[in-house]
């Protein structure tokens, strides 16, 4: 199986790529990235791509699973217009270059509570993304929608502050349906999903049984 990664340098990406990269049943993977990862590997295909300008590498998005899980958060990407154009322009124009492409299968790491018709930015922009990948004719897509993160070593204040909080009320039986996920967990269900051609949202609940 050859796998392709959008977003490998990512808390949920880095997680997947070595995963990948030790399954005897991968054979190869082509991450698409701004910048060289950290992994080393004879399995491993670098492709240091200009987001803005798909025309570039569109035609080399080519495989038999394409997993996403670019993301950014508007503190860092400096505004609304610039985590949009992160989180849904690069991850759709990906997504259609691949389905353009015939890669039959689309894993894609979504969020928690995402709703087209959402008031708020950040639910609505990864509702959207899910309803316009849905229309590209993909053989299989499996949509994640994990709740708040738990990374390793964050610098991000919000996270250091959120998860510990999340973690008490769930210690004393509250808010359990939100409880904070190991970015490990994610990636080993986006693999399970891909082995298993399983289609479907998964909101947290079902990412936590996806075995």
């Amino acid at each position: 199986m050859k796998a392709i990664i959008l977003g490998a340098t990512g808390a949920v990406g880095r997680d997947l790529t070595q995963l990948l990269l030790e399954d005897s049943e991968i054979e190869q993977v082509d991450v698409f990235v701004r910048r060289e990862p950290v992994f080393a590997s004879d399995k491993l295909k670098v492709h240091i791509v200009d987001f803005n300008h798909p025309e570039q590498w569109s035609n080399t998005v080519k495989g038999d699973v394409l997993f996403s899980c670019m993301g950014t958060n508007r503190a860092a990407a400096g505004s609304k217009e610039n985590q949009y154009k992160v989180d849904y322009t690069y991850q759709y124009n990906f997504a259609k270059a691949a389905a353009d492409n015939g890669v039959p299968a689309y894993v894609l790491v979504s969020s928690a509570m995402a709703d087209s018709k959402s008031r708020f930015f950040y639910t609505r922009m990864k509702g959207e993304l899910e309803d316009a990948v849905s229309k590209l004719g993909f053989s299989q897509l499996s949509i994640l929608r994990p709740p708040s993160l738990i990374r390793k070593n964050t610098t991000k204040t919000i996270e250091k502050i959120s998860v510990p909080v999340i973690q008490f009320f769930n210690k004393i039986g509250l808010f359990r349906s939100i409880k904070p996920m190991k970015t490990e967990v994610v990636a080993h269900a986006m693999l399970n999903l891909a082995r298993q051609h399983r289609s479907g949202v998964f909101d947290p609940q079902d990412i936590w049984n996806i075995k």
